[in-house]
């Protein structure tokens, strides 16, 4: 099993020095990834329900300096040797196609082949609109074409594509992506078209289990997912166990209720001991990835909170 933290790219850490001295340091101490989040404006006023939260409301914490994604994967890049950089996620929508991979074949290039490509169709509504993007309705088919056209430039010598929002021919596109054929693509999401996407078009199932409409926070709930998600991969006519299992956690330890509201144990909720069970057990289903949010009001902090949770929780799994 792998283990990533979340690269700070919004916020008082996001300054040059902290970002590449978070990502140094937590390569250093044994992380295998970092995850870097992705909005390139966060409108003002915002009426489309954030999908993590009880609420609805985005939390105010994301609302304030941002860095674009795939920049501030790069720079990562530069500042690290073998970390991985997982896009986490991609809203695939908001760059045009074309441009997107290049980008993104790019920053595998000059990382030596450390990219991950996590993607989601995005919920902002507001965001689309400023962005001028195809339309928010549109934005589930959208991200399919794009995806297709972006697996075409990335694996054809001479990549043509005929679609409804992209379309090209006659092009050379080089330097294709160190990792062949492609960089891994994991699909963000807990609903039905995620998990349909993920069979059809992903190399990996990156959700969250806090989406009160999907919840994933207890061990039953995540293992019905994973057999709907195998089943609907077979249906696909793809290998289902080809597909990696990946799983992000936001919070932990003994703030979260002891159980979910299905009745069951509520993942990583408790103490550490429960925490280390609860890893043990989603890599019994056969989840190679974890993910997590450290927070800190200074860098020495996140550091120290992301040392103390090595040593404590993941170097005893």
């Amino acid at each position: 099993m792998e283990y990533g933290f979340g690269a700070p790219v919004s916020g008082a850490l996001s300054a040059p020095h902290d970002l590449a001295r978070i990502a140094a340091e937590g390569e250093a101490m044994g992380y295998d990834y970092a995850t870097i989040s992705d909005h390139v404006v966060i409108p003002r006023d915002i009426e489309a329900r954030y999908p993590y939260s009880d609420t609805g409301e985005f939390p105010g914490r994301s609302r304030g300096d941002r860095h674009e994604q795939l920049i501030a994967a790069a720079f990562i890049a530069g500042k690290t040797s073998r970390l991985r950089l997982v896009t986490s996620v991609t809203v695939v929508p908001h760059r045009p196609a074309v441009l997107q991979a290049k980008m993104l074949a790019t920053i595998d290039v000059l990382s030596q082949g450390r990219l991950t490509f996590g993607i989601g169709a995005g919920w902002m509504k507001e965001e689309f609109a400023a962005l001028g993007v195809p339309p928010f309705p549109e934005r589930g088919a959208v991200t399919d074409e794009y995806l297709m056209a972006c697996r075409e430039l990335w694996t054809n010598d001479n990549p043509h594509f005929e679609g409804k929002y992209v379309k090209f021919a006659n092009i050379r596109f080089e330097p294709k992506p160190v990792q062949r054929p492609h960089p891994p693509i994991w699909v963000g999401g807990e609903s039905g078209p995620a998990l349909r996407r993920t069979a059809r078009l992903g190399d990996g199932w990156y959700p969250i289990g806090t989406n009160p409409r999907h919840r994933l926070d207890s061990i039953k709930r995540f293992a019905a997912g994973v057999e709907r998600l195998r089943r609907l991969a077979r249906e696909a006519g793809r290998d289902a166990a080809a597909i990696a299992l990946a799983y992000r956690v936001t919070s932990w330890g003994k703030a979260l209720p002891a159980h979910a509201d299905d009745g069951e144990r509520r993942l990583f909720s408790g103490e550490i001991t429960d925490i280390i069970g609860d890893l043990r057990a989603l890599r019994a289903l056969g989840v190679d990835h974890v993910d997590f949010s450290f927070d800190g009001d200074t860098a020495d902090v996140m550091i120290a909170n992301m040392r103390r949770f090595r040593e404590d929780v993941l170097s005893k799994v």
